[in-house]
C-alpha cells in the first residue's frame, strides 16, 4: 500500500521554526521527486517546495524562499520541510506528494501519491 505521511505541524508564533516530515512507504522512494503544497482555508492548494529524486534539485514559490528548505533522506525514505521566520500567511494544511516527473513540479496534478496533511498554525 502506498503511504506518504505528513506530520510536525503545529502552533507556532511568528518568526518561530518549524520542521515538516513526510515518510513515504509502499513505493520505490528513490524513483521520486517530492512536493510540498498547502492550503488555506478558502484559498487554493498551492505549491510550496520540489525536491528532485537525489535530491540536487530544489525549488520553492518566491515567498518561501529564503525561510524554507527542503531537503530528503532516501536510506530512511523521509523528506523534511524546514521552515523558519513563519509568518502568519504561512499558515495552511501542508502536504506532501510524490511525481516521477522532472517538470510541471509546481502543479498539483503533476503528483501520483498523495500524503493526509499537517496543520500549520502561525500566530501573529
Amino acid at each position: 500500500e502506498v503511504q506518504l505521511q505528513a506530520f510536525g505541524g503545529g502552533l507556532v508564533q511568528a518568526g518561530g521554526s518549524l520542521r515538516l516530515s513526510c515518510a513515504a512507504s509502499g513505493f520505490t522512494f528513490d524513483d521520486y521527486a517530492i512536493g510540498w503544497f498547502r492550503q488555506a482555508p478558502g484559498k487554493e492548494r498551492e505549491f510550496v517546495s520540489y525536491i528532485s529524486r537525489g535530491g540536487g534539485n530544489t525549488y520553492y514559490t518566491d515567498s518561501v524562499k529564503g525561510r524554507f528548505t527542503i531537503f530528503r533522506d532516501n536510506a530512511d525514505k523521509m523528506v523534511y520541510l524546514q521552515m523558519n521566520f513563519l509568518k502568519p500567511e504561512d499558515t495552511a494544511v501542508y502536504y506532501c506528494a510524490a511525481t516521477s516527473a522532472s517538470i510541471r513540479y509546481h502543479l498539483s496534478g503533476t503528483y501520483k501519491y498523495w500524503g493526509q496533511g499537517t496543520q500549520v498554525t502561525v500566530s501573529s
